[in-house]
């Protein structure tokens, strides 16, 4: 009995010892999870801080910076709208408006984007020597763009074309639809638009069928060894003198162009306005097929 009373003290003395232990140690991850928990609410409470010395440094620029973006994109709109109608009641060429408004509308909104960095806080002198640098990196790897924009310049100082003229050039023939700082859109008889650049446009060959108001339809005619040459003439003459956009001045000729294995070919040469070609080259060919 004696033996046993011992061991339900031990017993009873280590049960109370390891609650004891259990005890400690909740006291002791309480304190931990406490000391995380304070550690935590400081570095919220520097970021807090932070963010709102960083606010007060920098939010009235902010906010200044954006008023100006807003106020200067309206006022560089009202500008070119502006001098648009000072250009059309000026009569310039409507490529030129379209060029000098673009140039004027890109070169002021650079101007604001400097004036708002530099509202920011940021060193202008600085960022000015960065767009220099990046601007020699970027003129190196396009040099083709500038040499489209200097091409574009050409173009409006001397008009070799203006929109609405037919023109052929870099294999391409179409009306003029746009002049642009780089780049030339025509649009061709398929209704296709061709966007050539200006930098070939200006350093290749042009040919305007515009210009001079009037064209002259080339046609060929083959008629057979028999036929009386001067008859055929007169057949052919009647039926351009008699079609009422073949114009009189200047005169239509036909002539004997060749003498060919099998025909005599015969040179048929219309006058017509610009914009009558089309249906001058295909009357004609179908009426002399009917004479």
């Amino acid at each position: 009995p004696e033996q046993s009373r011992l061991f339900r003290i031990f017993l009873f003395k280590t049960f109370r010892f390891r609650k004891f232990c259990d005890l400690i140690f909740i006291l002791v991850s309480q304190n931990k999870n406490t000391n995380k928990s304070l550690k935590t609410m400081e570095k919220a409470q520097e970021w807090m801080n932070y963010g709102l010395e960083l606010a007060k440094e920098f939010g009235p620029k902010l906010v200044t910076a954006i008023l100006i973006y807003i106020v200067g994109s309206w006022i560089i709109k009202k500008i070119t709208r502006a001098t648009g109608k000072v250009m059309s009641k000026s009569k310039y060429d409507e490529s030129l408006q379209r060029f000098l408004l673009n140039l004027i509308s890109w070169s002021l909104k650079v101007f604001l984007i400097i004036v708002v960095i530099s509202r920011l806080g940021v060193d202008v002198t600085t960022f000015a020597a960065v767009i220099a640098a990046a601007g020699l990196a970027i003129g190196l790897a396009l040099q083709g763009s500038l040499s489209n924009f200097a091409g574009g310049v050409l173009l409006m100082i001397f008009k070799p074309y203006r929109i609405g003229d037919l023109i052929e050039a870099q294999g391409v023939l179409g009306v003029v639809k746009e002049v642009e700082i780089f780049t030339t859109k025509l649009t061709t008889p398929e209704n296709k638009l061709a966007i050539v650049p200006n930098g070939a446009m200006a350093n290749g060959n042009i040919v305007n069928y515009t210009t001079e108001g009037t064209r002259r339809v080339d046609l060929v005619f083959g008629v057979s060894y028999d036929a009386d040459i001067k008859k055929t003439k007169e057949v052919m003459m009647q039926v351009l003198t008699s079609h009422p956009s073949v114009l009189k001045d200047p005169a239509p000729g036909v002539t004997v162009l060749e003498l060919a294995d099998s025909s005599v070919n015969f040179a048929v040469r219309p006058w017509c306005n610009t914009a009558d070609y089309w249906n001058v080259y295909f009357d004609v060919t179908e009426n002399i097929k009917e004479a």
